[in-house]
């Protein structure tokens, strides 16, 4: 007898539960070894990049250092006129110059009436003995003051007002220029007014020129990190394929704008002190011909150190900038 057997199908196997691999976060000082080595190996390789090529990095730096220290040059005629015009007497004082008739007597009763004024803080008498002598050691003409027969020199009176207002001394200014007894009036604190409207432009100036040339030296910086990229759009696609992240392929770039800011600022030093030097024995010799002693002062180390500091920023800001914009946009091509 024929017998069918009919096969009984196998019961599938059950998949085996899967199983979950543990992520192990590294410790603390492994994580924040590996971050340090990653930043020394950016820093130091980008370095090596630029001493491979010497004469564009070269050229690199010098231009920065040109656009840095521009500035700084105008900063430092800007600051020393500043210092100097500070250093003045704050010129409230009117220098009344007497008909020459009137002698000592008369001089000393016209500042007499005038110290009677409310508005007059005091009256100083200067003969006309007084204004020769003085006029001999500033001027350096003894010898030809000797050969004049007479003093042609007039009796003066040096008027403070007790107000500061513009308008009292206006008003002051036009009693005394009336009064018979003046032949002349001289008020320096017009010069003065005019002194800082020009330190305040010059001001303006050396703003406005430092933000034109940081601008400028972002562009250069940008734009040679820009090529740097270029040429390293394959090695950066592998980087991308293999999913290196965006900070790891953007370091290099970024240690490589340090370098830049920062040795364009040492050049940028470097030749404002060379500036100083060249200038110093004529500066020496107008202050000895003017007969009297100002110094004028260089790069300190405070502004030295904030040189350096902007000059790495700028670099750092620039290189971010366009390595950002090649991330995002995509694989460099």
């Amino acid at each position: 007898m024929n017998a069918s057997v009919q096969a009984t199908p196998r019961a599938a196997p059950e998949p085996l539960p899967a199983t979950r691999v543990a992520h192990v976060r590294a410790p603390l000082g492994e994580r924040v070894a590996a971050w340090r080595d990653q930043h020394f190996y950016s820093l130091f390789s980008s370095l090596g990049r630029m001493s491979a090529r010497p004469w564009a990095s070269g050229l690199t730096v010098l231009v920065l250092g040109f656009a840095l220290a521009l500035p700084m040059l105008f900063w430092l005629v800007y600051d020393n006129a500043r210092e100097l015009s500070s250093g003045m007497r704050e010129a409230r004082e009117i220098t009344v110059f007497l008909k020459p008739a009137l002698d000592g007597p008369a001089a000393a009763a016209v500042a007499a009436r005038w110290r009677a004024r409310d508005d007059v803080a005091g009256v100083e008498v200067r003969t006309p003995e007084q204004g020769l002598a003085e006029f001999r050691r500033m001027s350096g003409f003894g010898e030809a003051l000797d050969a004049l027969g007479e003093n042609p020199l007039p009796s003066v009176l040096v008027v403070m007002p007790k107000a500061s207002l513009d308008a009292a001394t206006a008003a002051l200014l036009g009693t005394l220029e009336s009064d018979p007894a003046t032949d002349l009036i001289q008020y320096d604190a017009v010069w003065r007014r005019k002194l800082s409207g020009m330190l305040h432009l010059g001001q303006r100036f050396v703003l406005v020129i430092s933000a034109l040339l940081a601008l400028a030296t972002l562009l250069v910086i940008g734009n040679t990190v820009r090529m740097d990229i270029q040429a390293r759009s394959g090695e950066i696609a592998v980087m991308q394929t293999i999913g290196a992240s965006n900070g790891f392929i953007r370091r290099p770039f970024l240690y490589a704008g340090f370098w830049y800011g920062l040795l364009g600022g040492m050049v940028a030093l470097a030749l404002v002190g060379a500036v100083e030097l060249a200038l110093a024995a004529p500066i020496d010799a107008l202050a000895q011909a003017q007969a009297r002693a100002f110094a004028i002062h260089g790069i300190n180390l405070r502004v030295a150190l904030a040189v350096l500091a902007a000059g790495t920023a700028i670099g750092w800001f620039g290189a971010y900038l366009v390595t950002m914009r090649h991330l995002i946009a995509g694989r460099p091509r």
